[in-house]
């Protein structure tokens, strides 16, 4: 089993950043990619960012490219997410999340196997 919690949320304002960590443990050897999601209220979950575990390739969704950028360590096991240039749209719950799968970062919700509990991200205007 693989465990992942999330920490670095909170409030900002237009234009701010803040940086989410998640730390993974447990059996983090079943993990080949992990991904950052978001869901505010009334919408579906949405991809942000993707990265291979171990292998050191990203992705980015369309809708953050050059404002969010995924990063890991290694030694630690903790994924994070670098939201710069925040905006009052950027407010959800922001949730990682891994996947077994080898061979692809997937950008749908459904085929991630683990979640963490999310993290809350609200930006003013």
């Amino acid at each position: 089993q693989v465990q992942l919690v999330e920490s670095g949320g909170g409030s900002v304002q237009a234009g701010g950043s803040l940086r989410l960590s998640c730390a993974a443990s447990g059996r983090i050897s079943n993990i080949y990619a992990m991904g950052w999601f978001r869901q505010a209220p009334g919408k579906e979950r949405e991809f942000l960012a993707g990265l291979t575990w171990t292998g050191g390739r990203t992705k980015h969704a369309d809708s953050v490219k050059g404002r969010f950028t995924i990063s890991t360590i290694d030694i630690n096991n903790t994924l994070y997410l670098q939201m710069d240039s925040l905006k009052p749209e950027d407010t959800a719950v922001y949730y990682c999340a891994g996947n077994r799968q080898w061979g692809s970062i997937p950008i749908t919700d459904s085929a991630y196997e683990y979640w963490g509990q999310g993290t809350q991200v609200t930006v003013s205007s």
